[in-house]
């Protein structure tokens, strides 16, 4: 559903020409899963995927991984007023340090990954697709690093 090879990804620079409505669910560095809370009284995730797969090649090489690990991909829709204005995409490799992570169902990744201090956010790229604005970055649970990508739909700002 969601090609990583489309965006443009990098580092944010201040002097790129992004929207003051954008910026603040880009470069926030807080749990999305929260922010989305405040913002909707009947805020959900709709898990449209998560199974084994093969992910873009962006994505292990941010992983420092091989196609030999077993590879879990999860696809949400955060919904808002009941419609999408978060679609993200987790790659998850599959060890003893995420078989938790792997259980949670519907619930939010946000509030396992921003509720455990000894998980560890590394560096944040933000990238743009036509008109769509994405932020991606990894976690790192243990000794296994993770890949969350998120891209913000149009119904976000409204």
């Amino acid at each position: 559903m969601f090609n990583p090879d489309k965006f443009q990804w990098r580092s944010f620079s201040v002097n790129e020409n992004i929207p003051e409505h954008v910026l603040v669910w880009l470069l926030d560095n807080q749990s999305l899963t929260a922010k989305l809370r405040n913002k909707y009284d009947d805020f959900c995730v709709n898990v449209l995927s998560q199974q084994e797969n093969n992910p873009y090649q962006c994505e292990l090489k941010l992983l420092d991984i091989n196609k030999k690990n077993v590879i879990i991909v999860r696809e949400v829709e955060l919904i808002g007023n009941s419609q999408a204005v978060v679609f993200a995409r987790s790659v998850i490799p599959k060890t003893p340090d995420t078989e938790d992570i792997l259980a949670i169902g519907s619930k939010p990744l946000g509030e396992i990954l921003f509720n455990d201090q000894t998980i560890k956010r590394g560096h944040l790229e933000v990238g743009k697709y036509s008109n769509t604005w994405a932020r991606r970055s990894t976690f790192t649970i243990a000794k296994t690093k993770l890949l969350v990508s998120e891209i913000f739909l149009e119904h976000l700002y409204a």
